[in-house]
């Protein structure tokens, strides 16, 4: 297993839409173990495979108190159940230290592989279901700052900037 890179905003590879997973095979399960180890070293409660520069559909999410029920979502399709809005303060591992209110359907459905292949089906509500919307989102390259106002987006790009010229 290995720690991945996390990318972060600005970045361009972000905005990369990721491509169907064809086959879940070893190659897949190893990608997966790395996106976990990545994860939880962050750390955080999901990571799409986009965010470490794999433009593959892979999500893995972890949203249990103590960090041991970890998620694989491969190439997920999600659907609205209803058009009752949720608003959670959302953060994110490529814009990293800033939080930011976003509105996201409250009832979902979500259809994917997991990491043996296998196809199922959930209907999240609460933190799960932001989180997997969040972590698709970024599988099409969008973050959760395109949910914002562009005065608070340019701002964050602004300080995440100067944070990123200081560390060279």
């Amino acid at each position: 297993m290995a720690l991945l890179n996390i990318l972060q905003f600005p970045d361009p590879r972000l905005r990369i839409k990721a491509k169907p997973v064809t086959q879940v095979g070893d190659r897949v399960r190893e990608i997966i173990r790395d996106m976990l180890e990545t994860m939880y070293a962050a750390p955080g409660v999901g990571l799409a495979a986009t965010q470490v520069n794999i433009h593959e559909r892979i999500i893995v999410i972890d949203v249990s108190e103590n960090h041991d029920q970890p998620m694989v979502f491969i190439n997920p399709l999600i659907d609205t159940l209803d058009a009752n809005l949720y608003s959670y303060d959302e953060g994110c591992l490529s814009v990293p230290g800033f939080y930011e209110s976003v509105e996201r359907p409250e009832h979902v459905i979500v259809r994917a592989l997991d990491e043996n292949g296998q196809s199922f089906e959930l209907q999240p509500q609460g933190l799960l279901a932001v989180c997997i919307q969040h972590e698709i989102d970024h599988l099409n390259g969008k973050l959760f700052v395109d949910h914002i106002s562009a005065l608070k987006r340019n701002r964050i790009r602004a300080k995440l900037e100067k944070q990123q010229k200081s560390r060279l």
